[in-house]
């Protein structure tokens, strides 16, 4: 079929679907009973299908509507078959649409995911269509696609998992117990559960850094030298690495604090600057009024004496002013 017939097909079909009104005798005719009772089609308006893959675009038009339903905002696509030859996985190119539109939902600020339905509407040359639209089809194995996709995913709660539970796990037990306890326990109290572990599987050099590493960065451990020297005692095939990461570990320290002292220092110093600056505008403003209290004295026929008692001001100070009462 040619690019030119393409966008004819394309053209007539969005014509037409793009009038509510044909829309909605459309869905009215061809919503399978159960989904078409469970929509208010009066509510029935068009939406943009602009988030569509532009891979997906060139095979075909497609129309979204939202629509409200018994328990909010769904939404209803329907799509128009441009290809000679029906598509195989056609099921599961409906799917990534309606992927794609229940994402676009979520972005607009909606907490729960839209009902979408896949409506394909086809016309090709081979009929009646010869391929499932159920999505599962699309597998080699519909039965395990099935019975993976239509229940609750697998979920590893280490959270909730008994330690002796977790310590059963073979190598990755290790990876468990560490990530478990690693914000609400002291690494130290578990360094004899992670020695026996590192004897009894034991892990490569990378792993091991980066485990210490984890737990130095992000653990709770009351005593890092102890707990290293715990390690290194108790897994004796990883006394050199243990070695090693305590030096770097220390050496981090050290550059941790110069740093953190500098900080403090250049704290401390903005802190004094702005005292000092407040304690000099002080002054300064103090300065202001004594000098102004002193040239009203001066006014009024009171003493050089009795004005530098009152003032504090310098013999110098006092002396200009009276050359300028003058």
């Amino acid at each position: 079929m040619t690019t030119s017939s393409l966008s004819q097909h394309d053209s007539l079909f969005k014509k037409f679907l793009g009038d509510i009104a044909v829309a909605r005798d459309f869905l009215e005719a061809h919503l399978p009973p159960h989904l078409r009772e469970r929509c208010n089609l009066s509510t029935l308006a068009m939406e943009s299908g602009s988030f569509i893959e532009d891979d997906l675009r060139t095979q075909c038009s497609d129309m979204l509507y939202s629509v409200q339903t018994k328990t909010g905002k769904g939404y209803i696509y329907t799509l128009i078959e441009h290809q000679s030859r029906p598509e195989k996985l056609m099921a599961w190119r409906l799917i990534r649409y309606s992927m794609a539109a229940m994402q676009r939902h979520l972005e607009q600020g909606n907490e729960t995911l839209p009902v979408v339905i896949p409506l394909l509407f086809y016309h090709g040359t081979t009929s009646p269509y010869p391929y499932s639209t159920q999505w599962l089809d699309c597998f080699a194995d519909p039965e395990l696609a099935e019975s993976v996709y239509t229940q609750a995913f697998p979920l590893v709660d280490i959270t909730a998992m008994p330690d002796d539970e977790i310590l059963s796990h073979r190598r990755v037990a290790l990876l468990e117990l560490v990530q478990k306890h690693i914000r609400t326990r002291d690494m130290l109290e578990l360094a004899g559960d992670i020695a026996r572990l590192l004897n009894l599987w034991s892990i490569p050099k990378e792993q091991f850094r980066s485990l210490m590493y984890y737990i130095a960065e992000r653990g709770n451990t009351s005593d890092e030298a102890q707990f290293l020297q715990h390690i290194a005692v108790k897994a004796i095939d990883y006394q050199e690495d243990i070695m090693t990461i305590a030096e770097q570990l220390e050496a981090k320290g050290i550059q941790k604090g110069i740093q953190k002292g500098m900080q403090l220092g250049e704290q401390k110093g903005r802190q004094e600057g702005r005292q000092e600056g407040r304690q000099e505008g002080r002054q300064e403003g103090e300065h202001s009024a004594s000098l102004k209290i002193a040239r009203q004295l001066l006014t009024d026929g009171v003493s050089k004496s009795a004005i530098k008692r009152y003032t504090g001001l310098s013999d110098d100070e006092l002396a200009t002013l009276f050359d300028d009462g003058r």
